[in-house]
């Protein structure tokens, strides 16, 4: 029998429950162990879960030697300090999107990592899901012909009073890289790296992106048209549209629970929701990383550290051409 990847969760708040709660439906993983600052926070995650150790600080997780892998889940704001945490006690990491608030820090993260010969990856589960994996088929396979636009939005109506990761910018708040790092990881993911980017945004009174629009071109001359808000519902949707069809992701894009359609030749193709498995979907994720743990892998080859860093790298960007600034960003 082959022995159970065992997993740690640094962070207990909301998509921790829901990590905890997939891993059941991993066949060789086990979480083992959870952490917080507030040691309640840790028991109620452990006793949920039937987890053995509940930690109140993440030094004791980060030295537990029967954890093999971290699954960090905090803030974003937070991610560089826990995940040099993490590797530099030769653990295994995997981290919540946004990987980190610039590019600057996540290449810092990338290369302590490899500097004590542990497996990073970014925990963008979007990549792993079955419906995103569809859509990339569809595509090579021409079934869309040649990309030449592609349009996704992501936005809800945020209620007082306020999260501070929302809107504060040494937490990284903002729009964008709460929600709008979905349609950008889209667009860029199919696309590549960006030619030309042109953003707007209206700020929140600390100065971050309140909501924010973005037009990214590329090389070939396809365009991308992406926004995201807190203020407003929005469908989050997204079209890609090609010279001999188009494809429509519904019900959320970035979900597991996404629906997918092919219109082709005025012919409408519901492929509907490709994921059958119980669950919310970070499944597929932590199988993946348990893959690469037994192949002795530092990255993975589906979500590499330079995919990673491109994703940064746009952000920053975009970030840029509206004018949105964090504290770290004058530490480089």
């Amino acid at each position: 029998m082959v022995q159970k990847i065992r997993w740690g969760i640094l962070g207990c708040g909301n998509i921790a429950n829901k990590f905890a709660a997939d891993l059941k439906w991993v066949d060789d993983a086990e979480l083992v162990a959870v952490a917080s600052r507030s040691q309640q926070k840790a028991m109620d995650l452990a006793t949920k879960y039937g987890v053995r150790h509940a930690f109140d600080s993440y030094e004791a997780l980060v030295t537990c030697p029967d954890v093999d892998v971290v699954y960090v889940a905090t803030p974003h704001g937070l991610h560089h300090e826990h995940v040099l945490l993490c590797v530099n006690h030769k653990k295994a990491v995997l981290c919540e999107k946004a990987f980190a608030l610039n590019a600057h820090l996540a290449k810092e993260m990338i290369q302590a990592a490899k500097k004590n010969q542990v497996f990073i990856m970014e925990a963008f589960w979007t990549k792993f899901l079955p419906q995103y994996q569809k859509i990339v088929s569809l595509i090579r396979s021409g079934e869309i012909g040649d990309v030449k636009m592609i349009q996704a939005d992501f936005g809800f109506k945020a209620v007082a009073p306020l999260n501070k990761r929302l809107y504060e910018p040494a937490l990284g708040g903002g729009a964008l890289l709460d929600i709008g790092i979905y349609p950008v990881f889209l667009a860029i993911s199919l696309l590549g790296k960006p030619s030309e980017i042109v953003a707007s945004m209206k700020p929140f009174p600390s100065g971050v992106d309140q909501q924010i629009a973005i037009i990214l071109k590329f090389e070939s001359g396809v365009l991308a048209n992406l926004s995201a808000t807190f203020e407003a519902v929005t469908p989050v949707e997204a079209t890609i549209a090609g010279t001999e069809g188009y494809i429509r992701m519904t019900n959320r894009f970035h979900n597991a629970v996404g629906n997918v359609a092919l219109i082709k030749n005025a012919e409408h193709i519901d492929i509907g929701a490709i994921h059958r498995e119980v669950g919310y979907g970070y499944q597929f994720e932590a199988r993946h990383v348990g893959e690469c743990l037994r192949k002795d892998l530092l990255e993975s080859p589906i979500m590499s550290h330079a995919d990673t860093m491109l994703l940064m790298e746009t952000l920053d960007s975009i970030r840029v051409a509206c004018g949105i600034r964090y504290p770290v960003d004058e530490m480089k």
